[in-house]
């Protein structure tokens, strides 16, 4: 039988996922990432967004232990938020778990050569060519160096948070360009 205590740690742990969620969803939204670098914006260029602030926010609970609960937490709402827009999109119930499945395999794919890239043994700009820049013929070497010090930025950014203050669901972004964050 579950503790009162559990219990309501759980409904805390979900409503801060949720909140941690919509901020990761509110930063991969910012109309800048689609009008000035290059992002596609189609689904495509929305999921990569998405999923890259996530793994980012992922990245930074990873290695505390009170945080595992919180990281799943967090994992489930992404993917129950892939699954409601399926379904919006009009996939059909028999499909839409065979989608997840591709997408959790290709977001699990993701967060292996995003944290080689941050971790120095992969080249991240590769990773991001991949799978941020997968449909863009012509991205350019600037446009990637650009995504992977944002990249670079955000990791080093989140650091400064503790778990603590994410797992209640409070959770910054640094600004998007190294311009905007020195005046």
């Amino acid at each position: 039988m579950m503790s009162i205590t559990g219990l309501f740690g759980q409904k805390a742990e979900k409503r801060a996922a949720h909140e941690v969620y919509n901020l990761a969803v509110a930063q991969g939204r910012l109309p800048l990432f689609y009008a000035e670098h290059r992002v596609p914006d189609t689904l495509d260029g929305r999921f990569e967004m998405v999923a890259l602030h996530v793994f980012l926010i992922l990245r930074r609970v990873k290695n505390d232990r009170q945080s595992g609960a919180f990281a799943q937490a967090l994992f489930d709402v992404f993917f129950a938020d892939m699954d409601r827009g399926l379904r919006e999109l009009g996939t059909g119930d028999l499909s839409v778990g065979k989608q997840i499945k591709l997408m959790a395999t290709g977001f699990y794919g993701r967060i292996a050569a995003y944290d080689g890239g941050l971790d120095g043994t992969e080249n991240l700009e590769a990773a991001l060519r991949r799978n941020l820049f997968g449909t863009v013929a012509d991205i350019g070497e600037e446009d990637l160096a650009a995504a992977a010090a944002y990249l670079r930025r955000q990791a080093a950014f989140l650091e400064t948070q503790s778990s603590e203050d994410i797992r209640q669901g409070r959770v910054r972004f640094a600004p998007v360009t190294a311009e905007e964050a020195t005046p």
